[in-house]
């Protein structure tokens, strides 16, 4: 992780972005991306940062990860393919979580393993199942507490 720089995104780094959003997402679900890229990168500098923070993770200045967040929800979180395992997903999210209101919670595609493993260690727990994306694939909604409540 020496090499990577968090910082808020800049919509100079939107179709770089994009294009390792799109690229990570595909292999995590084996498909492709159902939006275009000219309407995911409207979606980056347009509608994403109306309700939520994004951050980058830019190795020697190429982006090789994203995290959108806002108090309550982890939206998106994608590190780039090759670059996963390195510590980068985890900072990301530990910004996330500094930012939040103490808990967060997220929805990923029941068959993104991967994902469901990287959560589980950092946290979350599972608290519901279905689907309610735009794929039409389910997916599993997770909740992450900073503290939890003991029952005496």
């Amino acid at each position: 992780m020496a090499d990577i720089r968090i910082c808020r995104f800049e919509p100079s780094f939107a179709s770089e972005a994009a294009a390792m959003w799109r690229l990570s997402k595909e292999k995590a679900i084996g498909q492709k991306e159902i939006h275009s890229f000219e309407s995911h990168i409207h979606f980056l500098n347009h509608i994403l940062q109306q309700d939520y923070e994004i951050y980058l993770a830019l190795e020697n200045e190429r982006v090789v990860g994203i995290v959108v967040f806002n108090s309550a929800e982890l939206n998106q979180l994608y590190v780039a393919n090759g670059h996963q395992g390195k510590g980068i997903g985890e900072a990301l999210l530990n910004l996330a979580k500094e930012h939040s209101g103490g808990s967060l919670f997220l929805y990923t595609f029941e068959r993104n393993k991967n994902a469901q493993r990287f959560y589980e260690k950092h946290g979350f727990a599972e608290v519901g199942r279905g689907y309610e994306n735009e794929e039409k694939l389910p997916d599993i909604k997770y909740e992450w507490r900073r503290f939890e409540v003991k029952s005496s």
